[in-house]
Order: structure tokens, then C-alpha cells, then sequence
């Protein structure tokens, strides 16, 4: 057999054995990645098993969460309706003279008033910014439309009373459980005099006991 024979047998074989490697490799990685796939489905639906119940006990703690007293109303005013379901209601902003004149607006009373917060057709309900109606012991939600890091303080226990377990079921009190939502800055208070220095209180106890012995 020729040289030139020899080499072109060689060559015809080795590129069928590369291209029957090049096929059995090939079937291999199908193989392989289906295999993947298939585990990578189970994984998946094990997760969204897993997430739903996750998120079912976020929602009963985001309920527990925020545990509020009902809202501080004054005798007599609750439902509004009662009064208001046979008004026609009258959106024009003016100084109330009739009804509420007791009320002292000052809350940002330059840009806002009454149906700011309150709806003008739902009177029993408090209105976001977006025209979302609250429930009225949900008033946290409104007052943080503004102020957002009391918002924030009050979440977390730093601004206003919370009680309860620090790890568990925490009570909060709502906002206007200690502010007016009419005006809601504090009256100035008189300061308390300053305690008596121990030395003072010395003397004063040896006065009255000078004055005691005299008598």
C-alpha cells in the first residue's frame, strides 16, 4: 500500500471516530440538561409551596402588628352619618359657624381643612391623598402621608406608647390618642420647680425640727 493511501486511511478514519465522539457527546449533554430541567421544575414548586406559606403568616402578623385601641371620640359625634347622611355635602372651604364651630383648626390650616382628611360623601370614613377610604382606626395611615418618620418612630416603638412583648404581639396607640387632629401641637406646660439638693433638704429637716423643739 502506497504512502499516499496509508495517510488518506487514516485521516477517513480519525474524522469518523471524531465525529461519532462529536455525537455521543452531544446526546450526553441533551441528556444532562433534561435531567436538570426536570429537578429545577420540582425545585420550583417546592419553592412556591414554601413562599405561599410564608406569606400567609406575614399577613396574620402584619395584622397582629398594629393592635390599636378604637380612636378617642367624643361622645355623641360617631357615626357621622347619623347627621350627615341627610346634609347635601358642601365641598366649598369656609369657616364653620353651624356645626363644629367648637372645632380650633390649626393644622396646617394655611393649605388644609376638613375634607382633606375626611370624605365628603363617606363621612364615616377617613380619605388618603389618593382617594383610598380608611377606617377610622386606621388614622396612622393618614397621619403618615405627612409625617413619614414619625410614621416610621411610631412603627417601631420610638414615637408614642407601645406595650406588649418585645419578640411577640405588640398594642399601640393610635396617634390622636395623644394629639388633637384639629390641632394637634402640644399646650406649653409649666415646668415642675427643680429638686432639692440633699444639703438643702438637710436644712429644711433640721428648720422644722428647731421649730418643732421651740413649740
Amino acid at each position: 500500500m502506497k504512502i499516499n493511501e496509508i495517510f488518506y486511511f487514516m485521516k477517513n478514519r480519525l474524522i469518523n471516530n471524531i465525529s461519532l465522539t462529536s455525537l455521543l457527546l452531544t446526546l450526553f449533554f441533551i441528556f444532562l440538561i433534561s435531567c436538570t430541567s426536570k429537578d429545577m421544575d420540582v425545585k420550583k414548586v417546592d419553592s412556591h409551596e414554601g413562599t405561599e406559606d410564608i406569606v400567609e403568616v406575614k399577613k396574620v402578623s402584619t395584622i397582629d402588628e398594629y393592635a390599636v385601641d378604637p380612636p378617642p371620640f367624643t361622645d355623641g359625634i360617631f357615626p357621622c352619618n347619623d347627621c350627615h347622611g341627610y346634609q347635601d355635602p358642601n365641598p366649598v372651604r369656609r369657616d364653620l359657624v353651624e356645626w363644629h364651630d367648637d372645632i380650633s383648626f390649626k393644622h396646617d390650616s394655611e393649605n388644609r381643612w376638613c375634607l382633606d382628611c375626611h370624605d365628603i360623601k363617606q363621612r364615616d370614613s377617613l380619605r388618603l391623598a389618593n382617594g383610598k377610604l380608611l377606617d377610622f382606626k386606621e388614622s396612622y395611615k393618614l397621619c403618615g402621608q405627612c409625617h413619614g418618620e414619625k410614621y416610621r418612630d411610631w412603627k417601631v416603638g420610638v414615637h408614642g406608647k407601645r406595650t406588649g412583648e418585645w419578640n411577640g404581639k405588640k398594642h399601640y396607640l393610635l396617634c390622636v390618642s395623644c394629639h388633637n387632629p384639629h390641632t394637634p401641637k402640644f399646650k406649653k406646660l409649666k415646668p415642675d420647680p427643680a429638686p432639692m439638693k440633699q444639703e438643702d433638704i438637710k436644712l429644711v429637716k433640721k428648720s422644722e425640727n428647731i421649730e418643732s423643739n421651740e413649740k
